[in-house]
Parts: structure tokens; sequence; C-alpha cells
């Protein structure tokens, strides 16, 4: 660790304010055909777990014949934790440590939670006037809530995590994957502790 995170890591030490429980990265599938990509989500994992208990990972994809193939990577990479990779269709929810997406969006992921809402209400198991939040929840692949989502290279997040996030706050950087380094990653988390969170109120 260079001289400049370890004065970011001794601020992080040093703050009043609590790191990050659960983090989540936005990144594309085109930032995971970049030279040393893989290796760089491997450092992330490292990086994560100095602080957190939680990581959630967002493969944005364009060419949806690039998901079994981006599957088979992330299934494969090298990881401190266990980790549960979805892509579009899955439904069976993610449990481990680190849970990955590959091309699960948030809109689909929310509207198959509530089809399966709808389902028991159409076969007599729930009133519709007993559907609370927990309900679309329990159905949810990603059921935990982010503190901390990081998206890198543009400020948007295209379609991840849709009702997770909605509280969660929120941290772009202009620095690319493949030029994201650990001082980018703590700068995220001395952003987070500076921040006072309000959880929509």
């Amino acid at each position: 660790m260079g001289v400049y995170e370890r004065y970011l890591a001794h601020r992080i030490r040093r703050h009043d304010g609590q790191p990050p429980e659960h983090v989540a990265l936005v990144i594309t599938e085109r930032d995971l055909l970049e030279r040393g990509a893989y290796e760089t989500l491997t450092e992330f994992f490292e990086w994560t777990f100095e602080y957190a208990s939680q990581l959630s990972v967002y493969v944005s994809v364009l060419d949806t014949g690039a998901v079994p193939a981006l599957r088979r990577e992330l299934e494969a990479i090298d990881a401190p934790r266990e980790v549960a990779v979805r892509g579009p269709g899955d439904r069976a929810r993610a449990d481990a440590p680190i849970r990955i997406a590959v091309g699960l969006g948030g809109k689909h992921e929310f509207t198959s939670a509530v089809q399966t809402v709808a389902e028991r209400v159409d076969g007599g198991e729930l009133a519709p006037e007993e559907i609370e939040d927990e309900h679309v929840e329990r159905h949810l692949v990603f059921p935990e809530e982010p503190d901390l989502v990081i998206k890198t290279g543009a400020e948007r997040l295209s379609d991840f995590m849709i009702w997770q996030s909605v509280y969660s706050e929120l941290y772009f950087t202009d620095v690319n994957w493949r030029d994201f380094r650990k001082r980018d990653f703590l700068r995220a988390v001395r952003e987070y502790c500076n921040r006072s969170r309000r959880f929509g109120r």
C-alpha cells in the first residue's frame, strides 16, 4: 500500500462515521474486456472486505449473447468469500457474501418479484390488502440493500438494483475500471463516512 493509500485508510479509521457494511459496484461488460480487469475485480473483493461484510457487483450487458461467457469467468474467479452469480432468467436468491449480477436488470428482477407475489394472490395465499414491502423483497434475487454504490466511468446507474438502492449512497467516479485503484476505492469509503444518511427523510 502506497503512502497516499495509508493516509486515506488512516483517515477512515479515525473518522467518526462508520464505513459501509454492504458495498455495491456497477461496471460494464466492456470493462471486463480490458486487460487486467478480472485481477482488478479480485483486488476489489479484498479491499471491500477490509471494511464491509457484503458485496454486490452488477455487470451491465448490452449483448446478451456475452452473458454465458461472462458468467463462466465470474463463477471461476478467485475470491476471498463465496460467490453467487445470477443472470437473466434467474429467480433463485443470491445469498453468498459476494453476489454478482450479469445482465440481470433491476426492472426484470422487480417485475419477476411482483409476478411471484401476484401468483400468491391468485392462489389465495395472500390478500391484495396484505401486500407489504417485505413480500416483494422476499422474492428479489438480490435481497439486501447496499449502503454504498460505486459507479465507475460515468454518472448513470443504468438498470441496477432499482428497489434495493433507493436509500443507498451513490458514488460516481470519472476513473474507468481499467484505471481503478485502491486509492479510488478508499476515496469512495471516505466520502461515504463524510455523508449524513437520511434514508428518504
